[in-house]
This record gives structure tokens, C-alpha cells and sequence, in this order.
């Protein structure tokens, strides 16, 4: 494909990213780089995948960082900030501030920890369940609407497959 420089930038752009007018359309090239690149696919479908659920969760009055909090923290029970951040793969400085918005809205409470008097237990509160209890209705028909292009079995095995990754070194 012909290059060519921007009198603004400088820098070298696809020329004629769509087919002229009456031109033959262009096959698309991204299942071919899906197909040699998993990863870059892994990350396209992760953003989008990223992008509803952060759309979904906010209507719901909660961020998805904000909903996996609650969620580990009604089925585990109390656990340290190091705990929720290493389990739920958040970074430790997001990790304080997710916990410091629940805890001002009233959802969780810090207290210190019995096991561990240099660290705090996060606990979800009555609020908080509630809450969480209202976000988790909408959970079923959002992931039915984001994988839509995908059957129950194909469900299932995506499920499975991204488990093994991210059981796999470096994850």
C-alpha cells in the first residue's frame, strides 16, 4: 500500500484507507493478523470486553474495580488491601483508592487486622452487600450481550482457555 508524509505531522500514513468510490472494498486485515498474533487479538478483545464492562458496571453504580472488591469481599470475607490486590490482579495504589471510595460510600469498613496488627481487614458492610447484590442482576445479560458471537460450549472453553494463561508462567 502507497505511503504517504503529512504536511503536519511528517509522519508516513496509509494512503487510501478506504476503497475509492466504485473500487473493489479491501478485504479486512485483522483476522490474518489475529490469526498469526493471538496475543494482539487476546488484548483487542480485552479492551473491548474492558470497555462493556466498565460502561455496564457504572450504570450500575459501581466501577468493575469496585465490583470485584465486594464480590471477593462477600465470598471470602474480611481480607487485607495486599490480599484483594494480589487476588483480583489490581494494582496496590488503584487498590487504596477503590477501597477508600467503598469505604466512604459506606460499603466496606477497615479495621485492624486480628491476625495481623500492621495491616487492615477490608469487610463489607450491609450496605455494601446490598449493593452488590443490585449489580450482580445484571450481570447475566451483560456477559450474555458481550459474547453473544459465542455458544455456551465456545463460553465454556474460552473460560478455560484464558484460565490456563493465566495459570501460566508470567501471569
Amino acid at each position: 500500500m502507497p505511503t504517504r508524509t503529512t504536511k503536519k505531522t511528517g509522519t508516513a500514513e496509509a494512503a487510501d484507507a478506504a476503497p475509492a468510490a466504485g473500487g473493489p472494498a479491501r478485504p479486512s486485515y485483522f483476522p490474518q493478523l489475529a490469526a498469526e498474533r493471538p496475543d494482539i487479538a487476546l488484548c483487542r478483545a480485552s479492551t473491548a470486553v474492558a470497555r462493556a464492562a466498565e460502561a455496564h458496571a457504572g450504570a450500575q453504580g459501581l466501577g468493575v474495580g469496585q465490583h470485584l472488591v465486594l464480590k471477593m469481599l462477600a465470598a471470602v470475607g474480611p481480607c487485607s488491601q495486599q490480599s484483594l490486590s494480589e487476588e483480583l490482579r489490581i494494582d496496590r495504589s488503584v487498590m487504596v483508592g477503590l477501597c477508600d471510595d467503598l469505604e466512604q460510600g459506606g460499603l466496606v469498613r477497615r479495621e485492624r487486622n486480628p491476625r495481623d496488627r500492621r495491616s487492615y481487614a477490608v469487610t463489607v458492610t450491609e450496605s455494601g452487600r446490598a449493593v452488590l447484590a443490585d449489580a450482580e442482576t445484571g450481570v447475566a445479560g451483560y456477559l450474555d450481550t458481550v459474547f453473544l458471537p459465542l455458544d455456551q460450549d465456545e463460553r465454556r472453553q474460552l473460560a478455560g482457555l484464558l484460565g490456563k494463561l493465566l495459570a501460566g508462567p508470567g501471569a
